[in-house]
């Protein structure tokens, strides 16, 4: 909209539409009592116009509303129990979710506003500079979970003490009494997957282990990524008697790259996830892992979505809850204790 230029009011696009004011209030508010012909000659007007409900001025409070969830990929354990405290967490405030995926479309954040939408909750979901000016201009609020890259000033965030876990998972294999440990873990340039590196280099560093070439490497959040990366880990010459995943599909992914091999998890091989899911409770042998609070993370960005939405203040861009480290089976003193390096 151009500066000083006068805004679209409702009467506006009612008088273009050919239709009530209160017909076109309906379709700003996504009510279902309208023509599906009128609400979509309505939403075209509404996107001509620039067209921004009141929520977005900040000028009233709105009860009940609509937050839009996104990710990207598949509907995988990490997303789902995140989901799951989202979910609740909104019923309890008396919000309502609507999950889809992230959208290239022209206008797809005007379309959000105009079909009711008060905030956006992106999880696991990479926004390009496109998408963060097409919600600044529809004046969407934007809550990452977890974010993959560092989010800018104008979009709020919500994580897990990631340096902390990885810290806590290297620390439990030193007093294993294992020495060769590697890590296996996401795309390289994201901030969570950095976070856990760097804990997982400041522990062995802080016992005088060093970190052999090929013993870190980077890889994608995925069970097939653990699968490629176990296999050249087993392959060195030196190979590791322990290794901690990015995520625990990551993690299974070692866990049957070893099977294969006929080597044992933990007897030959230690293995240490990071995320907590249900995978890790079923996996065989359960899983030693780091809990990130997935269903706790939901619910706070819900909460932050929902003050966002109503033009409040929060205290901190970005939020950060602690993790924890939970022992099970698949961790164990090395078979023969490899020699520490200085």
């Amino acid at each position: 909209m151009r500066p000083n230029a006068r805004r679209t009011t409702l009467a506006d696009i009612a008088r273009a539409a050919g239709v009530s004011v209160a017909t076109v209030s309906k379709v700003v508010n996504g009510r279902g009592d309208v023509a599906p012909h009128t609400r979509v000659r309505v939403q075209e007007l509404l996107r001509q116009h620039e067209y921004l409900a009141p929520v977005f001025r900040h000028t009233e409070t709105v009860e009940n509303p609509t937050i839009e969830v996104q990710f990207q990929g598949g509907l995988k354990s990490y997303v789902a129990e995140t989901l799951e405290g989202i979910i609740d967490s909104a019923a309890a405030s008396g919000a309502s979710v609507v999950v889809g995926k992230v959208s290239g479309a022209p206008h797809w954040a005007r379309d959000l506003v105009a079909a009711g939408r008060r905030a956006v909750i992106a999880v696991t979901s990479v926004y390009t500079a496109a998408h963060l000016n097409e919600l600044a201009r529809s004046g969407l609020p934007l809550v990452v979970l977890d974010p993959l890259h560092l989010p800018d000033s104008r979009v709020h965030s919500v994580g897990a003490t990631n340096f902390a876990g990885g810290l806590a998972a290297t620390r439990h294999l030193l007093s294993l009494g294992h020495r060769r440990v590697a890590y296996l873990g996401g795309p390289a340039m994201a901030v969570c997957n950095q976070a856990r590196m760097h804990g997982y280099r400041a522990a062995l560093e802080a016992e005088g282990a060093r970190v052999p070439d090929g013993y870190v490497r980077p890889g994608e959040f995925t069970y097939e990524s653990g699968l490629l990366g176990a296999t050249a880990l087993l392959d060195l010459e030196e190979a590791p008697t322990a290794v901690f995943a990015g995520n625990d599909e990551i993690a299974l992914g070692i866990v049957e790259t070893a099977r294969a091999r006929g080597l044992r998890v933990p007897e030959d091989l230690s293995v240490v996830g990071f995320d907590d899911t249900s995978l890790a409770r079923m996996s065989s042998p359960p899983l030693t892992t780091v809990r990130q609070p997935l269903r706790e993370m939901g619910a706070a960005a819900l909460r932050t979505a929902l003050r966002l939405a109503n033009g409040e203040k929060t205290e901190s861009h970005h939020v950060e809850l602690a993790t924890e480290l939970v022992v099970r089976a698949s961790t164990a003193p090395p078979r023969e204790e490899a020699p520490a390096h200085g």
